[in-house]
């Protein structure tokens, strides 16, 4: 082992320990990566930057506009549950055919955008089928994980490897619909395992009749009646410092059987007044002695109570595109933003109800929301949340809304003809849209997961380094002296086993963007001092970089329905690990018939 390798090996797993950890975003670790190999030498500035001009990170930035078109048209939804119509109430057939649906939408559009879309509609299904949403929330995104494995746009992973492998080698380009050959059978496999065991393995957790219930509210909102001698009389909440001075949230008052819902901070107090408030019990106490209030205890505060005039209370769940993320509640000043009230957040598992305005928000956390119906609609415009109530499911009335379906069907199919390489296509693709307003020039770049470009661009010349270094090489050959322990006529199975494998756990635990990138150049220098086809190697890495079904932070859709499903880290594993050790075995049994290794 040279210097040089020692230091690669050091950079590489430090980089997955970051990401582990947490300690930094992920575009920011790749960034930081990016710099040290540029600063130590082992890439040129043009090397180091050419990340950003690769075909992949250019197809995948297109492909996250156009999925957006899609998303904005309503189209998918419109198709699938109209033809989900069709097959009728019955509960098997019904989800049979919504996760085929999904999987085959996940196979041409981003399987990010698809599961987005179709969180509400599958919690709204749920409640038709009369189940709870944690019962098909997972096997939606299990559906759309095992849809973008499909075909070579189903997943950034595919694009990326395709990428490395065009530039590394003189292997011809991964097909299109190659990928299809294993990626059907895993579908189908993974499909009957949800639905014959699956959906029994998951608990039955949320609760749809009243949000209040599913985030134990119960403690936390209550009634105070103004007394005769109260401080409060004859001014307002702004002017006592209710909420500063006592960290309680007044969400309503009652007036004579009447509602005060707006402006309620600047609503002068009169005596008998009927404050409905969200706080902690401390709270609760220190307020009815200083402000003399009288709690009203005995009143349970629920969903019905609350939903009075035209306020509703529903679940949103922040998108990791949001403007939102990395900032407090406080610092949003979300009152005076949204005109609506955080009352509780759930994340990955725990339901946050104390000191709201000081949480830092991440992605995907559901914040359970109190607001007037139109602040509420406002909200959805902005893009930075996905509302799971209250949701339409009829497709819009745009102007030329089938030129989207048009231009994605187009773009597969040129680059599956060899007509148009896929970057090409994807851009065209975009110009298109923006040119028959299908979209505004702003709307395409806030479509764009800019962490996912970044983290990717940043990490393509970590491949190039790996190469250069020796490092995969070097690591080549210590796998084939591990391999070639066992007998010669099942090396090239134990090679194939273990890449899927060793894929698949670092998957589960980091990126599996930057899993693939560091395996695949490791993979090529093994398979050529293997003397062995490399193909079936690269499509092992493709399949088990998408196989993250263990744990929720190994690939964004399973986190995405952590807090509206209410799961806990322990339903992944319970359901996750049988299934990905299934796809492995049958990976390793069917990879080799589609693409020997000779």
């Amino acid at each position: 082992m040279t210097f040089s390798i020692a230091i690669m090996i050091i950079l590489i797993l430090g980089m997955f320990i970051l990401f582990i950890t947490e300690i930094l975003a992920i575009d920011v670790i790749a960034l930081l990566v990016l710099s040290i190999l540029m600063l130590s030498g082992f890439v040129t500035p043009i090397e180091g930057l050419s990340g950003f001009s690769n075909p992949a990170v250019i197809t995948i930035a297109g492909l996250f506009v156009i999925s957006f078109a899609l998303q904005k048209s309503g189209v998918l939804e419109y198709i699938i549950l109209y033809l989900n119509k069709i097959v009728g109430r019955n509960k098997y057939l019904g989800l049979i055919f919504y996760l085929v649906s999904i999987a085959i939408a996940s196979a041409i559009v981003n399987n990010t955008a698809v599961v987005a879309i179709f969180i509400p509609i599958t919690i709204r299904l749920a409640e038709k089928y009369n189940i709870s949403p944690s019962k098909v929330l997972i096997p939606l995104s299990y559906a759309a994980i095992l849809g973008g494995t499909m075909t070579l746009i189903g997943t950034s992973t595919n694009l990326l490897v395709n990428s490395i492998l065009i530039q590394e080698t003189t292997q011809p380009a991964l097909g299109m619909f190659e990928f299809s050959k294993f990626g059907a059978i895993k579908l189908a496999v993974g499909l009957v395992y949800m639905l014959l065991v699956g959906i029994r393995m998951l608990p039955s957790r949320t609760v749809t009749s009243s949000l209040t219930k599913s985030y134990h509210m119960g403690g936390f909102l209550t009634e105070v009646k103004i007394l005769n001698d109260s401080p409060m009389v004859g001014k307002t909440c702004l002017e006592r410092g209710i909420n500063k001075n006592y960290d309680v949230m007044v969400l309503e008052i009652s007036r004579g059987g009447k509602f005060i819902t707006t402006n309620i901070r600047n609503t002068v107090l009169h005596e008998e007044d009927i404050l409905i408030i969200r706080g902690s019990l401390d709270n609760f106490v220190r307020l009815k002695e200083i402000e003399k209030v009288a709690l009203l205890t005995d009143e349970k505060i629920d969903q019905k109570e609350l939903e009075q005039e035209d306020n509703i209370l529903v679940e949103c769940l922040i998108t990791d595109k949001g403007s939102l993320v990395g900032k407090t509640v406080y610092e949003i000043n979300f009152r005076r933003r949204f005109g609506s009230f955080v009352l509780a957040i759930r994340r990955e598992g725990d339901i946050l109800r104390r000191k709201i305005a000081h949480i830092m928000i991440k992605p995907f956390d559901t914040l359970l929301v109190f607001g007037a119906r139109e602040k509420i609609i406002e909200m959805i415009r902005t893009g930075d949340f996905i509302i799971l109530q209250e949701m339409q499911t009829a497709l819009k009335k745009q102007r030329f809304w089938f030129i989207s379906i048009m231009v994605i069907i187009a773009i597969v199919s040129l680059a599956a003809f060899g007509i148009l390489p896929i970057s090409t296509g994807a851009l065209f693709g975009v110009v298109i849209l923006l040119i028959f307003r299908l979209i505004t020039p702003n709307e395409a770049y806030q479509s764009i997961h800019w962490q996912v470009i970044i983290l990717i661009a940043a990490l393509i010349p970590l491949a190039y380094a790996i190469q250069s270094s020796g490092t995969a090489d070097w690591l080549g050959q210590s796998l084939f002296m591990f391999i070639g322990k066992f007998d010669p006529s099942i090396q090239p199975i134990i090679f194939l086993a273990l890449t899927y494998l060793l894929t698949m756990i670092l998957t589960e635990v980091s990126s599996n963007a930057a899993t693939a990138i560091i395996m695949t150049p490791i993979i090529l220098a093994t398979s050529e001092q293997m003397n062995l086809d490399p193909r079936p190697f690269i499509f092992a890495i493709c399949f088990a970089a998408s196989a993250s079904f263990i744990t929720p932070v190994g690939y964004q859709t399973n986190l995405m329905v952590y807090g509206p499903g209410g799961y806990k880290f322990t339903d992944y594993i319970k359901v996750g690990l049988p299934l990905g050790i299934i796809l492995w075995i049958l990976a390793v049994i069917f990879i080799p018939i589609f693409w020997p290794f000779q």
